[in-house]
C-alpha cells in the first residue's frame, strides 16, 4: 500500500511538470510558426503568435503593443505582421522605440477602432514615437470609424478626437501603401520627424467630415509625399510651423481643401516658421482651394521659398492663395504684424474655378508679402464665359509668360 501511495504523490508531482512542458512547446511552436512563413530579412513576429483575435469585436491592443514589445528588442530586424483575411480592432494602441534594430509593422489585414466613443483625451488609434527607421506598409486598411465623432463634434459636445495614425520623433520613417478611411480627426500626424517618406496611400473621408486632414506635417524636415490620393473634409495635406524641406508631388486631391501652408502665428504658437516647400504635379478635384499659405493676423515670424508648379485644377473655389487674413469662424478683430511671407512662385497652374475669384492673395498693410511670382497661368471660371477675377492686396510680386485672371502687384 505505501508503495501504491508513493506512486501516485510521485504522479502528482510529475503531471504538472508534463503539463508546463506541453504549454512551452507550444508557445515556441506559435511562435516559430509566425516566422516560417516570412522571406524577408529579421524576424517576423505575427500578432496572432501574441493572442491576437482579430474578429473585428475583441480588444487586440494588448496583443498589438505586446508584439511590438519583443520585435522592438530583436537586435537582428523585425517585421510585426497583421495577417491578411482578419480585422483587429485597437484603441489608443501605442508602439514606443527606441528599437534595437530597424522595424517594419506590415499590415495586410485591416484595422478598426472602435465604433462608439471610447476616448475622452487626445490620442490616436496607432501611435508611434521615437521609433527610428521605422516602415509602415502592407495592402490592409485601417479604419477609424468616424462618424460618432463628427456628430459629437457637431453638437459641440467633444472636445478632443482621436486621430487616426501619429507619428512622433521618428526618423527614416517610410509609410507605404496602406489605406485610410474615415478618422475621427486627421488621418496621419508627422510631428518632429526627419527624412520621412509617405508614398502610394490612399486616404477618404466624407466631404462634410469635420477636421478630418488627410497628412497633416509638423516640425519636421526632409519630407515627401508622393503618388497618394486623399479626399477629405479639410485639407488633403497641411504643413505647419517649424517645417522646412517638403516636396509633395503627384497627389490627386478631392473632395477637400486643399494642399496648405499653414495655418501659422496662431495665438500661443510663438514665431511661425516655414521654408522650402514644394508642390508639384498634382490634380485637384472640387476643392475649395488649390494651392494656398493663411496665417493669422497679429503672428510673428516667416514663411519662404515655395514652388507650386505643374498643377491641374478641375472645378475648384480659389485654386491659388495667400490669406494673411485666415479666420475660419468670422469675427476676429483687426491686428497689426503678422508672418512674412516671401518667395512663393506659382508656375504651370491650369484649370477651372468654381468662384469667379479664382486667385485671391490677400495681404496685410503692416506686413506685406514680397517675391510673389506668377508665370504660365491659365484657369477659366467654370460654366460661365465670362473671365475669372484675381484679388490682390498689399502683394508685391511679378508675373512671366501667360497669366490669366490678369494679376497686378504694387510696384509695377
Amino acid at each position: 500500500m505505501r508503495v501504491a501511495a508513493a506512486g501516485r504523490t510521485s504522479l502528482f508531482l510529475v503531471l504538472p511538470l508534463l503539463l508546463l512542458l506541453v504549454v512551452s512547446a507550444t508557445v515556441r511552436s506559435a511562435a516559430a510558426a509566425a516566422t516560417k512563413v516570412w522571406k524577408g530579412e529579421g524576424t517576423r513576429y505575427s500578432v496572432m503568435a501574441f493572442h491576437a483575435a482579430g474578429d473585428g469585436v475583441t480588444d487586440d491592443t494588448k496583443a498589438f503593443e505586446e508584439t511590438w514589445d519583443s520585435a522592438c528588442r530583436d537586435s537582428g530586424g523585425a517585421n510585426v505582421y497583421v495577417p491578411v483575411g482578419r480585422t483587429f480592432l485597437l484603441r489608443d494602441a501605442t508602439f514606443n522605440g527606441p528599437c534595437k534594430s530597424p522595424i517594419t509593422m506590415q499590415v495586410d489585414g485591416d484595422i478598426v477602432a472602435p465604433s462608439t466613443l471610447w476616448q475622452l483625451k487626445s490620442s490616436s488609434v496607432l501611435t508611434f514615437h521615437e521609433v527610428d527607421n521605422l516602415t509602415v506598409d502592407g495592402s490592409g486598411q485601417i479604419d477609424g470609424r468616424g462618424a460618432p465623432w463628427w456628430d459629437c463634434h457637431n453638437h459641440k459636445k467633444c472636445s478632443v478626437r482621436p486621430m487616426l495614425v501619429s507619428f512622433s520623433f521618428c526618423n527614416g520613417l517610410r509609410v507605404t501603401n496602406i489605406r485610410l478611411k474615415d478618422s475621427a480627426l486627421k488621418h496621419i500626424s508627422v510631428y518632429r520627424c526627419s527624412q520621412a517618406l509617405v508614398h502610394n496611400v490612399s486616404i477618404s473621408a466624407p466631404c462634410d467630415s469635420p477636421n478630418t486632414d488627410g497628412i497633416t506635417i509638423g516640425a519636421s524636415d526632409h519630407v515627401r509625399v508622393s503618388s497618394s490620393s486623399i479626399k477629405s473634409g479639410d485639407d488633403c495635406v497641411s504643413i505647419i510651423t517649424e517645417t522646412t524641406d517638403v516636396n509633395v508631388t503627384d497627389i490627386t486631391c478631392g473632395p477637400g481643401h486643399g494642399i496648405s501652408v499653414g495655418s501659422l502665428g496662431g495665438a500661443g504658437e510663438g514665431p511661425a516658421m516655414v521654408e522650402r516647400i514644394t508642390v508639384s504635379n498634382c490634380n485637384f478635384f472640387n476643392t475649395t482651394n488649390g494651392v494656398r499659405i493663411k496665417s493669422w493676423q497679429g503672428g510673428q515670424g516667416k514663411a519662404s521659398g515655395f514652388i507650386f508648379r505643374d498643377l491641374n485644377m478641375t472645378e475648384v473655389q480659389h485654386p491659388i492663395g495667400i490669406d494673411q487674413f485666415y479666420c475660419p469662424h468670422g469675427n476676429c478683430p483687426e491686428r497689426q504684424g503678422g508672418v512674412a511671407i516671401t518667395d512663393a512662385r506659382f508656375i504651370n497652374i491650369h484649370g477651372t474655378s468654381s468662384e469667379r475669384e479664382a486667385i485671391k492673395i490677400m495681404c496685410s498693410n503692416s506686413v506685406p508679402c514680397h517675391d510673389i511670382y506668377l508665370d504660365n497661368v491659365d484657369l477659366s471660371w467654370c460654366k460661365h464665359t465670362a473671365p475669372p477675377k484675381a484679388k490682390i492686396m498689399n502683394a508685391h510680386g511679378s508675373v512671366a509668360g501667360k497669366v490669366k485672371p490678369q494679376v497686378q502687384f504694387l510696384g509695377r
